[in-house]
């Protein structure tokens, strides 16, 4: 058996040994090219070069390769789509058009003039040839990802540009075919528009109704995996089905689901990690595979298609990042990174090309099939896209790793505390998750220290049982926590009293943030507040979130933050703004602000891009909180914030707060946040009305 395995001829047709040959150059490729400096993705294409059959012939370009690498290319359009700043890229959508209008244009109108008076070729050949280089894949992407720097402005101009260059040279591409098959008419022009605009509405509008309310039903993570999966290829199926290329079908899903799929969680960990794995590398070693050196060697026609083809590409596209570097006074570390994402040829080139070549437009004198693109622009193609991948993956390698540097020496968001634990006591095996979820979304992205999740077993009722469900629940947050690459300290303490034991933990630790649950089942009750949260905030100097949970964090819409009158007063005014930002970039959702004026120009003195993607209505009386309640739509969050007795934005209204939640407040999530304070808060009593935290 182990002879048959290797004794068959070249190429091998051993399904196991096949698959074990792919795996192994996953695995090496980044090691031995990451020694000399060559990136990661540049390496899997060259190896795919190598044992392809245009190389030492190893293994076909079937459709075990071919199927793979296409679901590579669509989860690169969907993690682009997926990883994007919704805020930033809403900031930008301006900029982006204008980049997309120059990075088609401009590589259109040279390619034309080059491909008519250069190479010779006629008008129809010309104009699909040059839509080819006005398209580009994001094949630089995970880079871009892996280091960090995805939220920049470069990127996400970059990213909405890349859409709709990509739209417009699929939409040529659709045009030419129509016209070589006689189908350019009245009918042609209605069908693709009605076609597209209602793939555009069911995936703006009834993806995320979909998803969410899947999530809400179904909190298991593989379910959710798998229907994310579903998610993006059914995009890509509709994105054909309305005439247009599936990764523009892959892309859009992924801005659907953008929101829905937090981008510090479990999930988006699954799906960055098999992506990474898996699929993108199948894709690049399959674009590999289509490398043949050889004929450089034998065809100078060839040879002459190719190197006009490469100048004109990464000429055009260097254009186009130059002028939107001038045009927005970008840096050159950020045009780095634009002309890096934009200048490697190969998923919609690829898909133009192979459509042009089987295109047969008349017979020769020999018999033979005259084709729209011949021979040697298909492999000029190729070797365009060796080439311009290898220039994209280093232009946007040195770009993002100097953007990092940068962003690394700017002052901090806060300096007012040095380090940032969140401190997560646990009771209820039902509500762990939803904990876990919100210590992950309010830690900061620069943060390196983990959460602590801590277990107060009663020292009078201790036995062996009480031991063995504290390990396993902490057990289970620590596995909650792990899916999503976020370290978890376990925490078990001994003491008569919960509020006494977690106070002195978070002394212990130097804790910064505290969050306390509440069951969805339960009211806010006198026991919570009256017996713990009390001697909580009296004792220990932390920001303090109390959390209801009511649907997943994910599946928030909106989170509306009411703010008291002398709110930016507080000591812990910025510390706890910051937490509700990072709430907001890490779940996607909209805030909405309800506070004074005063409080307003505190915030945008925090940071003033808060409000650039957020919305600010007015309440200058605190005590008519309550009228908002009204206006809360079905997938929005509460988030109230109040504060001690005697501090500068005290309300004697707060008092009443949990009868105005218990009466008002049903079937909504909400959070309520207490400032941290300047030194060691007096002891106050709030009046609060059953329930225990969990």
């Amino acid at each position: 058996m182990l002879l048959s395995i290797f004794e068959s001829t070249l190429p091998f047709t051993n399904p196991v040994l096949k698959f074990f040959l792919i795996l192994v150059i996953i695995l090496l490729s980044p090691i031995m090219f990451n020694k000399i400096k060559v990136p990661a993705l540049l390496g899997l294409i060259i190896a795919g070069a190598i044992i392809g059959p245009n190389g030492f012939n190893l293994m076909e370009r079937d459709s075990g390769i071919i199927l793979s690498g296409t679901a590579g290319l669509l989860y690169i359009m969907f993690l682009a789509g997926l990883e994007i700043d919704l805020a930033e890229f809403r900031k930008n959508s301006k900029k982006s058009i204008v980049f997309g209008l120059y990075t088609f244009t401009i590589p259109m109108i040279l390619g034309l003039l080059t491909s008519l008076y250069i190479l010779d070729f006629s008008l129809l050949t010309s104009i699909l040839l040059a839509s080819m280089f006005a398209s580009h894949t994001l094949i630089a992407y995970p880079i871009i990802s892996k280091l960090g720097v995805a939220s920049n402005r470069a990127v996400q101009l970059a990213i909405g540009g890349t859409m709709i260059t990509d739209v417009l040279a699929l939409i040529v591409l659709a045009v030419i075919v129509g016209i070589t098959k006689g189908e350019m008419n009245t009918i042609f022009w209605v069908k693709l528009s009605f076609s597209m605009a209602l793939f555009g509405v069911v995936i703006t509008f009834f993806f995320p109704i979909m998803t969410s309310w899947f999530f809400k039903k179904y909190a298991d993570g593989t379910s959710q995996y798998i229907f994310v999966l579903v998610m993006l290829f059914f995009g890509a199926l509709l994105a054909e089905i309305a005439g247009i290329e599936a990764i523009i079908g892959a892309f859009l899903s992924g801005l659907a689901l953008n929101r829905l799929i937090p981008h510090q969680s479990a999930l988006m960990n699954r799906v960055n990690f098999v992506g990474t794995a898996i699929f993108i590398p199948f894709f690049l070693i399959g674009v590999g595979m289509l490398v043949d050196f050889r004929v450089f060697f034998t065809d100078f026609e060839a040879i002459k298609v190719a190197v006009v083809m490469i100048v004109v590409a990464t000429f055009a596209k260097f254009a186009a990042a130059w002028l939107t570097q001038k045009t927005f006074n970008l840096s050159i570390n950020e045009r780095r990174v634009i002309f890096g994402l934009s200048n490697a040829q190969a998923a919609a080139t690829l898909a133009a090309v192979l459509i042009g070549y089987n295109i047969i437009i008349g017979v020769d004198s020999f018999g033979g099939p005259i084709r729209l693109l011949n021979e040697s622009v298909l492999n000029g193609t190729i070797l365009m896209i060796l080439v311009t991948c290898t220039l994209a993956t280093f232009s946007a390698q040195k770009g993002a790793k100097n953007l990092v540097l940068e962003e690394f020496q700017a002052p901090q968001f806060s300096k007012e505390i040095k380090t940032e634990r969140i401190l997560i006591p646990i009771r209820n095996t039902e509500t762990i998750e939803e904990l876990i979820n919100l210590g992950i979304s309010i830690k900061s992205r620069q943060s390196i220290d983990p959460l602590y999740a801590l277990y107060i077993i009663d020292s009078n009722i201790a036995d062996q049982n009480s031991e063995k469900l504290a390990k396993k629940l902490l057990s289970k947050a620590t596995t909650i926590a792990a899916a999503a690459e976020q370290p978890i300290n376990e925490l078990i303490r001994f003491d008569q009293d919960v509020g006494n034991g977690i106070s002195s933990i978070a002394k212990e630790h130097n804790i910064s943030n505290l969050i306390l649950g509440l069951h969805v089942k339960q009211d806010i009750s006198d026991s919570f507040f009256g017996n713990i949260t009390e001697r909580i905030l009296s004792k220990c100097n932390t920001t303090t979130l109390i959390y209801k949970a009511t649907q997943p964090l994910a599946t928030i819409g909106r989170h509306i933050v009411v703010m008291p009158p002398n709110a930016e007063l507080e000591f812990g005014f910025s510390l706890w703004l910051t937490k509700i930002w990072d709430i907001g970039i890490n779940s996607g959702a909209n805030l909405v602000f309800y506070g004074t004026e005063a409080t307003k120009t505190y915030v945008e003195k925090v940071d003033n891009r808060i409000f650039e993607s957020s919305e600010f209505r007015l309440l200058a009386n605190w005590e008519k909180w309550e009228s908002i309640t009204s206006e809360l739509q079905a997938d929005d969050n509460l988030i109230l914030i109040l504060s001690r007795k005697g501090k500068p934005s005290y309300n004697i209204a707060m008092e009443s707060i949990s009868l105005q939640l218990n009466k008002n407040i049903h079937g909504h999530s909400f959070i309520l946040i207490f400032p941290i304070q300047s030194n060691k808060p007096e002891e106050f009593s709030v009046d609060f009305a059953d329930g225990s935290m969990v």
